[in-house]
């Protein structure tokens, strides 16, 4: 994995935070921003010799994706 790909997620990951934050922040007044779909991916094994069982757990709203797209405009801006 290189540097470029690590500073995208990254940058991808806190643009996902920032907007949720301000989705929860505008929410008062924009209602819509804070509807969510919440996205979930379990997998699992049983090896005999090694059993995992992973959740991992995405919710998007709106303004997250709309940190998510300028977080993606930022990385385009930086090259």
């Amino acid at each position: 994995m290189g540097k470029e790909t690590l500073i995208l997620l990254l940058l991808l990951v806190s643009g996902l935070l920032c907007g949720s934050i301000i989705g929860e922040i505008l929410s008062p007044w924009v209602p819509f921003l804070i509807k969510s779909k919440v996205i979930t991916w379990s997998p699992s094994a049983d090896l005999e010799i090694l059993k995992y069982d992973l959740n991992f757990q995405v919710k998007l709203n709106l303004a997250s994706v709309g940190g998510l797209a300028l977080a993606f405009w930022i990385h385009r801006r930086m090259k």
